[in-house]
Formats: structure tokens, sequence, C-alpha cells
């Protein structure tokens, strides 16, 4: 059986820019904190890789601080703070802040400080896309990165979570971008590295990666290509919406990331649907992947004003620059097929 894989918002497949950028970064074999050739050959490398992640993620002049990932650098970005925030933020991002700000229906979010709170650019499991406003703390542009052609500098945020992962780059590394001059303690220390607000060796090969992948994810922007993906994800909504009466299309008619759709069946639970699909040979999910295997209805559509109900039967299918027609149309005659069973057994 062919396997599609349709969970790109919990991972996207490595780039092969990044795999052969990493593996041409294997063979050297410097610390780039070391003085001697072979170390400024390994710190070159790096300095490049945060030179090419600066430009593709629109944040010259910022200052990158290369992280295990976009967890850490929520961490790094919000410990100590008592930031204000929404409860449709990443498990990354709630750990840290006071979820007190309202969510409309809509799915966007009313802030009353900016300078005292943190907002999403792209939700993961909904898609729906907020407007930053400016001198805003913090925002976590890890899904909209590579997905939706925003730059830093112009996002009115004065830092920036991002993960490589999410844009084909490898796992186990991300950034966290600051306008420059921010102030920010460290939370690993014991080094000078990273501008001495991340100790340790850096992760030059993740890094090389990183970059390499968002250099592509914006060539892929520029050439259309996430356009192709939004027309695919809007035919699979077409297929679906008039044979599923009882099916909730989250963000239906609002900005959305290009390639999420999220549809809630109350009744047929979420993590039910995901291993039916998988027994059928296409990769989807319950929400965040950080949040998924824990039978738990969906906080960010209960934060928009769902019911238990409807969370709790909530999916997201992610589609991404290698998605066909023939795999969503595939999806849709499987995901139908299933749905009648159910309303079958429901009846």
């Amino acid at each position: 059986m062919k396997r599609v894989y349709l969970d790109y918002n919990a991972s996207a497949p490595l780039r092969p820019e990044a795999r052969d950028a990493m593996i041409t970064a294997m063979d050297v074999a410097g610390n780039p904190s070391s003085v001697h050739a072979e170390g400024r050959a390994a710190k070159g490398l790096l300095e490049r890789a945060r030179g090419q992640l600066s430009e593709a993620l629109g944040a010259d002049g910022a200052d990158i601080v290369f992280t295990s990932g976009a967890t850490e650098a929520a961490a790094l970005a919000l410990a100590g703070r008592e930031l204000h925030g929404a409860d449709i933020e990443h498990d990354a991002v709630a750990a840290w802040i006071a979820p007190d700000l309202p969510v409309g229906d809509n799915g966007r979010v009313s802030l009353i400080d900016p300078t005292q709170s943190c907002l999403q650019l792209a939700n993961s499991e909904t898609g729906i896309v907020q407007e930053l406003p400016s001198n805003l703390a913090v925002s976590d542009m890890t899904q909209a990165f590579g997905k939706l052609p925003v730059a830093f500098n112009w996002s009115g945020a004065t830092a920036a979570l991002s993960s490589a992962h999410k844009l084909g780059g490898p796992k186990g590394i991300g950034a966290l971008i600051l306008r420059r001059g921010t102030d920010l303690a460290a939370q690993l220390r014991g080094g000078g590295q990273e501008l001495g607000r991340r100790a340790g060796t850096e992760n030059i090969i993740g890094a090389v990666g990183f970059a390499a992948a968002a250099v592509a994810a914006q060539r892929d922007l520029s050439d259309g290509v996430w356009d192709r993906v939004a027309s695919l994800r809007d035919l699979l909504e077409e297929a679906l919406v008039d044979q599923a009466k009882d099916t909730i299309f989250v963000g239906k008619g609002s900005k959305r990331l290009p390639n999420t759709l999220c549809l809630a069946t109350p009744g047929w639970k979420g993590e039910t649907q995901v291993m039916q699909m998988d027994l059928a040979g296409y990769a989807i999910s319950a929400g965040s992947a950080c949040s998924s295997g824990k039978v738990r209805a969906s906080r960010v559509l209960k934060a928009m004003g769902y019911t238990d109900a409807v969370a709790a039967g909530a999916i997201r299918v992610s589609l991404g620059p290698d998605t066909t027609k023939q795999d969503v149309m595939g999806f849709a005659d499987a995901w139908l097929a299933q749905h009648k069973k159910h309303r079958a057994r429901a009846a």
C-alpha cells in the first residue's frame, strides 16, 4: 500500500538541499570556538548559515540565536517574563504565559498591551493567521515561516520563534530571532556561544541544514508552490463539505495557512479518525503533534468556543509541496467512507 503523508505541520520531510548541505558539513572537524584553521573553518560554516537564515527569514540586522528547536527558543524568550497570551498558543509557549487573552470564534486574539503579550502568527491546528501589532513582545512564527510571505523585520515583533523541521530542515535545531539590542537572560550557561545567550558547542550540521531548507522554502514561495498547495487544500475541503453535513470546517473563510485543513465531527473522536486513516495509508493528526497521543479535546478549539464534543472530534490535514491531486482526492474517498460508517453507527 502506498503511504501518503499529510502531516506537514507536525514535521516536513527533509529537503534534499538540507540533506546535501548537512553531509558536506559533516566533514568539517573543528570546533567553531577554536582559533586554529579547522576551528575557523567550522566558524565560517556556522556564520554563513546564520547569514543565509537571516536573509531567508527577513531578519537582516536582527540577532539569530540557534537553539535545539522552537521549544527551547520559547523558553529562552519567555522564562521569567510573565507575558500574556491566549489559550490557542502551542504548548511550548503556553507553559510560560498567562493564558488570559480572549479569543473570538474566528480564532483571532484580542490584545491589550502588545509589549507585554505573546501572539502566534499562525496556528498549527487550525491554520488561522493573526495580524501582528507593532512592538509585540514575542511571536511564535514556527508554522508561518516557509509557508507565508512573512519577514521578521516587518512583522512588528521584538522576538520570534522558528524550527527547522517545520520547513524541511533537520529535527533538533531551531532559532530565536531578536531585534538587535534586545536584552535576554541566558538559560543555558557555561560558555560564550551565541553572543553569550546560549552556551554549548553549536550544532553546525543542524544550522547548515536549517539555512539550506529556509532558502529552498523561500524559493518555493517565490515560485508559487504554496499557491498550488492552497488550491489542493481548497479542492479537498470542497470534496468533503457537501457530503459531511455534520462536520465543522474550522477556519473556513478565514485567512489560513495555505496547506492546513482542520475539520471536526462531533461524536467521532479525532484519535479514532487518525487510526482509521493510518490503516488506509494516510498520515494525518489530531491537533498539534506535541499534544497528540493524549486523549483530550483540542484546547485550541475550546478556546474558540467550541464544545468538548466538537473539540474532541477534530483532525488536522496538512499538505506540502509534494502533495498531489491524487493524494487529496484519495484521502477524501477514504475519509468519507469512514465517515459514512460513523454515521451508520451513530444512527
